[in-house]
């Protein structure tokens, strides 16, 4: 019983990878190569044995297209059409709302001169006597 459990308790020998340290041209010329499109991330990962987190890092730091916090905005044509369409719609919306608004305050002011010059007020004397 001892001699299975040594079996299967074999010693297993770590492999540790050793801390490296890549010199800027080396991150700047990997950068430019994945900005050609020479490699995926994925594949430049396995290659190079480098975490995606740092080639990420790189890629902000050295590539002039790509920078950290930037957001790109996917969407099919009927998408951007539709959406000009709702600006557009928002737009006529908000000009017809202006319009409303300068209706009511013109009325407002018609109210308030009417109210002096026949010395009655209009706002609390709605119900006209007929």
């Amino acid at each position: 019983m001892s001699k299975l459990k040594l079996e299967s308790k074999k010693i297993t020998k770590l492999n540790i990878r050793q801390r490296r340290v890549f010199s800027e041209e080396f991150k700047r010329e990997k950068v430019q190569e994945l900005n050609a499109g020479l490699y995926s991330i994925s594949s430049f990962c396995k290659l190079w044995d480098v975490t995606s987190p740092a080639v990420y890092r790189w890629i902000y730091l050295y590539s002039p297209e790509h920078k950290k916090g930037t957001t790109m905005v996917v969407q099919k044509d009927s998408e951007a059409t539709r959406t000009s369409d709702l600006l557009n719609q928002v737009a006529e919306l908000e000009r017809c709302l202006g319009q409303k608004q300068m209706q009511i305050d013109y009325l407002e002011k018609l109210v308030e001169l009417a109210s002096k010059e026949y010395d009655i007020d209009f706002k609390k004397n709605f119900n006209v006597r007929r």
